[in-house]
């Protein structure tokens, strides 16, 4: 755990501020929030951050680099492919590869610049399938659409999925252990070369719901995920090829994800993008009475989280709805950007 002061940016605009804080390039912070563990949290004006703490605050500021070559000076969609029985919200929806493709084909001309495709389900409770079968379930549906010209990710955790999928097309490894699901993984992507994406899990998908515990759950996920980003970087990986992903739902609880939402701008201070995963996610039905809707009836308040992830400078959502979240994007945005410029509907679209 470190004992240097975490940096929150806040009261973030996508507005210039001559005397804010730069976040990622193409946000502004009007302030910045001192974190210290077992201390009390001190809100600075960022002309009075101390100089000790510079090394931070360009990692917070530095403009983030094209992702996979796609530019994050504005929020980018990933439309979710899941390619299994059992995954929690559409298990079995997509098992046949043609019906998987036409999906992904759909999302693609709805507005989603990744297709994420995954084979094994990672919900509360899943066993690890079998590695043959993870592969018959992801390399017949990420080949067509990697043909197409897309952006394809895959979801796995394995080093051998990992490198038929690369083979197969995919652009982006998306683990959700931080690539430390076996041995080589590491190796195997800094070999590779692929952007990747980090995500914090704490225990594995069998377990990680039975208990979740942690210090002070922002700070200490981004401690995790600051040593998975050293660790790439010593093994070869660029900062200019990871991103982080907080990891919501996996291995938290309902009030830790929402403290981890709020806090979603101290990861600037990771210096890479941000993605974020809050698409049909159980900590929306445990907010409602009684059980709460299916996963299927949480799209509003997938919605409401994924634009409070925005507003905290989100580059990256990850998606199940992905019209309707495009949609409510473009709004989010015109509105953001009409006080810079006269808005038009003819005027060149932010999405």
């Amino acid at each position: 755990m470190t004992s240097t002061p975490y940096l929150l940016p806040t009261a973030l605009t996508r507005h210039a501020l001559s005397d804010g804080l730069p976040v990622a390039g193409n946000l502004w912070a009007a302030s910045v929030t001192l974190r210290q563990r077992g201390g009390k949290d001190h809100a600075l004006a960022p002309a009075a951050l101390p100089p000790a703490l510079a090394e931070r605050v360009e990692l917070i500021s530095a403009p983030r680099p094209a992702f996979a070559g796609l530019s994050l000076d504005r929020p980018l969609v990933m439309g979710i492919i899941n390619v299994t029985p059992d995954s929690f919200s559409d298990g079995g929806d997509r098992l046949q590869a043609e019906r998987a493709v036409a999906e992904g084909l759909a999302m693609a001309e709805a507005g989603a610049v990744i297709l994420d495709v995954g084979g094994e389900s990672t919900r509360p409770g899943a066993d690890p399938v079998p590695l043959e079968e993870e592969l018959r379930r992801v390399l017949p549906v990420i080949s067509p659409l990697a043909e197409r010209g897309l952006v394809v990710s895959v979801d796995t955790r394995r080093p051998a999925v990992m490198r038929a999928a690369a083979e197969a097309g995919a652009r982006i490894l998306n683990d959700v252990t931080a690539l430390t699901g076996e041995a080589d993984s590491l190796e195997t992507a800094a070999e590779l070369g692929l952007p990747v994406v980090l995500m914090h899990m704490q225990g594995d998908p069998r377990t990680m719901q039975a208990d979740p515990r942690y210090h002070d759950v922002a700070l200490d996920v981004f401690d995790r995920l600051e040593a998975r980003v050293g660790a790439c970087l010593a093994a070869g990986i660029p900062r200019a090829r990871i991103a982080v992903d907080p990891g919501i739902g996996f291995g938290k609880t309902l009030e830790h994800n929402l403290k981890l939402l709020d806090n979603l701008a101290l990861f600037h201070g990771l210096g890479c993008p941000l993605l974020l995963g809050v698409s049909r996610k159980s900590f929306i039905s445990k907010l409602m009475p009684g059980e709460g809707p299916a996963p299927k009836q949480r799209f509003p308040g997938s919605l409401a989280a994924a634009l409070a992830g925005v507003q905290r400078g989100v580059q990256i959502l990850r998606v199940h709805d992905v019209a309707e979240t495009c949609q409510a994007l473009k709004v989010w945005t015109a509105i953001a950007a009409s006080s810079e410029r006269e808005f038009s509907p003819k005027a060149p679209s932010l999405l």
